[in-house]
This record gives C-alpha cells, sequence and structure tokens, in this order.
C-alpha cells in the first residue's frame, strides 16, 4: 500500500471510531405548519389576539414538550393571519394557508369567515378546527375537513332560552341582532327556544357588526317595557348597547351569548354592566381542571386576562396533534380520519367530535357581573357540571 493510501485509510478509521451512524436523535426536526385565524386587528382585534396567544401558547408548550411522530422530531410553528372578520377576506386567507402548504388550521374566530374559508380547506383536505365559530351552517355542509371545540347556537340559543324563562322568568323580550352569521344565527334560535319556554318576543329589531349607536332602536321598543334585551353579537357592540339602555331608562336586564362573555364588554358598557348577563359554551371555568393553571400561565406569558376564547385555542391546537400522534403522521390525509375518533381531556373539559364535526354532549354556562367580574350563576346542557 503506497504512502497516500495508507493515509487515507487511516483517516476514514478514525472517522468511523469518532462518529456513529446518524439515528432518529441525530436527524434534524421537521418544521409543521398550523395555520391560526383571527381578526386582530379592528374592533374585535383583542378577541382575535386572544385567540392567537392561545395557540402560540399550545404551540409553545408542544415544542418545549419535544414532540416526534412517525419516528421523527418535530418543530411546530404558528402561521398567522388577520381576516379582520370579513367574509371577502376569509377565502383569501384559506387559499394562502393552502399555498404555504400547512398541515391543519385553527379558525376562524368568527361564523362569518368561518363558513365561506371551509370550502377552501375541504377542496385542499386541510383539517380545520374552529375554537369560537358556533353557527350550525358551518357543520351542517357535509366537509370531512371541518370540526369545533365549542358547543354550536342551536345548544347555546336553547340554553338561553330557557335560561330566560325559567331563571329570570322573564315573560317580554326585545331581540336585537347584529345581522352576522354569529349574532344572527344566535338569535334565531335563541328566538325559537324561548317561544317554546313560553316567553314572548315583544319586538325582534336589527343593526350590523358595526353599529354602536342604538338610539333609534332603543326609543322604539322603550315603550314596549320589556323585561330582558337579547343582543346577538359581539362586545364592541353590546357594551354601547347597554350603556346607552341606562341612558334612556330601560331597566331591562341585557343578555347575550359568548361573543360579548368578555372582561371588554365590562370595560365597554361601563356603568351599566353590572347585572347583566352573558353566556359561554362549556362549564363554569373554576371547575375545568386545568383552567387555573392555564389562566395563570396565560397571564404571565402575555400579561392579558383572558378575553374570551384562549383556552379553546389552546385545546383546538392539542386535539390537532393528538390525532397527529395517533395516526403517525403530520400528513393531513393521515391523521385526519384519527380526528373524528378523538376523545381528549382538555382545559375546556372532554373533547368528542359526532359525525359531522360538532362537540359532543357540550353544556352552555350561564354568567352574570357581579362586583366588576363575570361569575356563573347556571350551567345548562346534557353534561352539566352540579
Amino acid at each position: 500500500m503506497t504512502r497516500r493510501y495508507l493515509i487515507a485509510a487511516i483517516a476514514l478509521a478514525l472517522a468511523a471510531c469518532g462518529h456513529k451512524a446518524a439515528g432518529p436523535t441525530d436527524q434534524a426536526e421537521q418544521v409543521v405548519k398550523i395555520g391560526h385565524v383571527a381578526p386582530i386587528t379592528g374592533d374585535q382585534g383583542h378577541l382575535g389576539k386572544d385567540n392567537e396567544n392561545g395557540a402560540q401558547l399550545a404551540i409553545d408548550d408542544l415544542n418545549a414538550e419535544g414532540v416526534t411522530i412517525g419516528g421523527k422530531k418535530i418543530k411546530f410553528e404558528l402561521m398567522k393571519e388577520d381576516d379582520q372578520h370579513d367574509p371577502k377576506q376569509a377565502p383569501i386567507v384559506a387559499q394562502r394557508f393552502v399555498d404555504e402548504q400547512v398541515a391543519g388550521v385553527i379558525g376562524h374566530l368568527n361564523s362569518g369567515t368561518t363558513i365561506p374559508a371551509s370550502a377552501i380547506y375541504s377542496a385542499a383536505g386541510i383539517p380545520q378546527i374552529s375554537p369560537s365559530a358556533t353557527n350550525p351552517i358551518y357543520t351542517n355542509q357535509g366537509f370531512k375537513t371541518a370540526f369545533r371545540v365549542i358547543a354550536n347556537d342551536v345548544a347555546q340559543g336553547a340554553a338561553l332560552g330557557k335560561f330566560v324563562a325559567d331563571n329570570l322568568h322573564a315573560k317580554k323580550v326585545v331581540i336585537i341582532d347584529d345581522q352576522s352569521a354569529y349574532g344572527k344565527g344566535l338569535a334565531d334560535e335563541f328566538e325559537k327556544s324561548a317561544k317554546a319556554n313560553g316567553v314572548d318576543i315583544v319586538a325582534r329589531e336589527a343593526g350590523d357588526d358595526k353599529t354602536t349607536d342604538f338610539s333609534a332602536i332603543l326609543t322604539k321598543i322603550k315603550g314596549l317595557q320589556p323585561e330582558v334585551v337579547f343582543y346577538g353579537g359581539m362586545d364592541a357592540q353590546a357594551g354601547p348597547l347597554v350603556r346607552q339602555m341606562k341612558k334612556l331608562g330601560i331597566t331591562a336586564k341585557a343578555l347575550g351569548g359568548d361573543g360579548f362573555q368578555s372582561p371588554e364588554f365590562i370595560k365597554l358598557a361601563g356603568d351599566n354592566a353590572e347585572g347583566q348577563y352573558a353566556s359561554k359554551p362549556g362549564t363554569p371555568k373554576d371547575k375545568l381542571p386545568g383552567y387555573l393553571a392555564f389562566d395563570k400561565k396565560y397571564q404571565d406569558k402575555y400579561k392579558l386576562e383572558i378575553q374570551n376564547y384562549a383556552a379553546f385555542c389552546y385545546d383546538a391546537v392539542m386535539v390537532m396533534v393528538d390525532a397527529m400522534k395517533r395516526a403517525g403522521s403530520t400528513d393531513p390525509a393521515k391523521y385526519l380520519p384519527e380526528l373524528s375518533k378523538t376523545n381528549y381531556n382538555g382545559i375546556t373539559g372532554n373533547i368528542q367530535f359526532d359525525a359531522k364535526g360538532d362537540l359532543v354532549n357540550a353544556p352552555v354556562t350561564v354568567y352574570q357581573i357581579k362586583n366588576g367580574q363575570w361569575e356563573s350563576v347556571a350551567t345548562i346542557g346534557a353534561t352539566a357540571a352540579p
């Protein structure tokens, strides 16, 4: 053997001694993108950012855990988009996610954006889990990619109609909604339930999702002397509504859904916040195992109070990744079938889906503002906590 070949052989032998064969732990991390969509700007920006924060917290926890799927180390990245709660913008954002080849989507926040976007995700075979869209149309379209981790408006409207009759003993109710897929949809379901429970709907009025001056509507209904004014819409409009009710001397209680069961509503309603009612899907937060720890973790990280759906977003991410783990793959086509088999105990409670992608056995809790804070007063539903 020549001197040159001898040196080469020795170098190869030393290299072999100094380096073991590459194994699973030596492989580079596989980056898996998960999309999140909500209105990050505008009058619902506080709610959208709250959703985004909840989803990001889940991503951070998963990456800290060190997830391995199908023998590969996974690093999750949250792709963030702002749909401005605009139904026309939602499909554009959805297509952007398809082009980015995200593995799944958490969102959208609003029913009015979730529904048009869902067709885009369905066509691309990308699983979509909404943490907050409640209109039944979303899961009634027959898309196998559509899921939600929150009770729909049928459940919430039924619970509110029962509450107004059985707990508030109201006989005369006025309904106002914002004509959005969420607000009108919830108001429609509430009206059905209230009437079935013997409540008289003495008037039904509407603004839109940007209305903040309700003086004309309130002046019109004042003479009807309603005991309850039900509002289907979000906190940015509900706050001014109840403030103007007090100004006009309307003593009726305000009642609504999850759209204004937020700390922001208390700020916007001012002096008339006290005593008002709103619902949120799920059992009371203080009865949910793990919620208080989640709340502390959230506030420690973001230095903000949870507005509304952050925990639902956290759970939505965890449910999606849990399906990936069970499938042994982050490929949407492979883990999608596992989503429908979900049985996951999350921060918001047990999560299982029916054939349409709706949450199974979803209770609804009604809260009232007492001493400037939302406090649970009644839980209605098949799995309601005692």
